[in-house]
This record gives structure tokens, sequence and C-alpha cells, in this order.
């Protein structure tokens, strides 16, 4: 089982502390870091946030959210064991061809050490003040997702889409392994069945033990009814109360069938925020390598 640090991003947010935050997560043996998304926060959001009681993101407008990308860039060469994630990326507010020249330099410059964890927004609002339609943005995800591949695939690429029409193209650099790991982030019907369409991984943001082995095992149904075998999903599942006792937490992740838990980095916040960082690490990766 692997450890990402998760929202790495979002503690890191000027240069030193970037930086230092993955030379610690790299000397413990954590095994990726990753930054989140948001291009704006309006000032009035109705969009509920899925993933609290209440429905409201956990955010102030001014809470500091930096580009995953640019950050994962940054980043790269302090600690190069780590891979370099997103969770995650909206993909429909991007442009894909644009999109593919990012994810690729970042990829060629770091050694094919990227993973790209996407979801397609639940925040309207965000969409709206971006220009971006909100109605259909999952199918406008899935083409954005198949024109990239077509561009990673190799020079003279073309697609012809609802959402993307290009004629012969190349685009150049190229993933150093041919393409880029893709996780499909979200709890809903829609992200089970897209992750089994088109992912290498699944990345539920369900934090409850139960509910999230009642997601895999809906993940794992929805695999064989479309004859894909469920263990080439790599599943990636928030670590969260499970902190405070992690032996039996790490246990319980590996009965569900976890690949890599994701550590929030909120956790390791402010004063001391990096030494417990290192305490955090020192016990826990350890016990994933039983």
């Amino acid at each position: 089982m692997k450890v990402g640090l998760a929202f790495a991003s979002s503690i890191g947010i000027d240069g030193e502390s970037a930086l230092e935050i993955c030379r610690r997560a790299e000397s413990v043996g954590m095994e990726s870091v990753w930054g989140g998304e948001h291009a704006i926060i309006p000032d009035s959001i109705a969009s509920k946030y899925p993933y609290t009681a209440d429905g409201k993101i956990p955010a102030e407008p001014d809470t500091p959210i930096p580009d995953p990308l640019i950050w994962l860039a940054y980043v790269a060469a302090v600690a190069p064991t780590l891979r370099l994630g997103t969770c995650i990326l909206i993909v429909p507010q991007r442009n894909p061809l644009v999109l593919a020249k990012e994810l690729a330099t970042l990829d060629e410059l770091s050694g094919g050490r990227v993973e790209l964890g996407i979801g397609v927004g639940w925040m309207r609002e965000e969409f709206d003040a971006l220009g971006v339609p909100w109605e259909r943005r999952g199918a406008r995800n899935d083409e954005y997702i198949a024109a990239m591949r077509n561009l990673w695939a190799g020079p003279h690429a073309e697609y012809h889409g609802e959402f993307v029409n290009f004629e012969p193209a190349t685009c150049s650099p190229r993933p150093v392994n041919g393409s880029i790991p893709v996780l499909v982030g979200g709890d809903t019907d829609a992200a089970i069945q897209r992750a089994v369409r088109i992912a290498d991984g699944y990345f539920p943001g369900e934090a409850d033990i139960d509910r999230l082995g009642e997601l895999i095992q809906r993940l794992r149904r929805a695999a064989e009814a479309a004859d894909r075998d469920p263990d080439s999903i790599e599943i990636n599942a928030i670590f969260n109360a499970q902190r405070v006792d992690p032996v039996p937490g790490v246990e319980q992740m590996a009965e569900l069938g976890v690949g890599r838990i994701m550590v929030p980095a909120f956790f390791f916040d402010g004063p001391g925020g990096l030494d417990r960082l290192s305490e955090f690490g020192e016990l826990v990766v350890p016990l994933t390598k039983r």
C-alpha cells in the first residue's frame, strides 16, 4: 500500500514551505504529493459541497488554493522520488489541448511521475464565472480525456467529437510512459461509471470506513458488469479518522483493497506541523509495507 500526501499545495503555499513539506514527505517514505484545485471561490455559493453535512465548502473566500500544476512543477525537483498528482483537477474547465501540453511537459521534466486525478466539478457558480457550460460537463470531461490521450499517443493525432474537434496535429513532448494515469474522483454513480470506463484509478471522497467499503463494492460490481477486471482500478482513499489510531486504520484499508491511502495535509498545518508530518510518516509508512 502506498501513502500519498493529499492537498499538500493548500498548506505549502509559499516557496519554502512548499519545498520543505515535499522534502519531509519524501524523507519518511511517502510516495506522492497532491494538489487540489479551484480557480476562484465565488462570494455567493448556492451549490452544495458534496463532502460536508451542511453542504458548505470548508474554506474561506481568501483560503489559498494554488494552481496544482504550477505548484507541482515547482516542487518536482526537490523531491525526485515523489509522484505528482492532482486531487482533483476540474478538467471540463480547461482547454484540453493546452492541458495535454502542460501535463506532458510536467511528466517529461519529472521523469514520468505525473498522475491526473480528475473531477467534473460541483460548483456551478465557478463554471458560470469562467464562462464554461455547466450542463453536460461530464460528457465534456470524457471527450477531453480521450482527446488528450490521442495527443499523447503519438504525432499527427486528431479528434472529432461534440466538444473537441481538430485535424491531425502533433503535441510534443509526450508523456514518458506513453500516457498519464487517470484517477476519477467522486462518490456518485456517474463517477463510478466514469472510473470503470476511462480511469486507471478511483478516488472517492468518502472517509467513513463503512460507506467507503460500500463505494468500493459498487465500483467492483460496475467493473464486472462492464467486463473489466476490478483489480485493474487502483483504489485511493482518504485516511482521515484513522490517523488517530493508524495501526487498525491501515489494516482496515488493506482489507478493503485500497492501494493508496491519501493523508490530508491539513493535519500538518500550523506550528510544529512538519514535525508532526515526520512523526506520522515514520509510524504509518512502515505499517503499509507489511
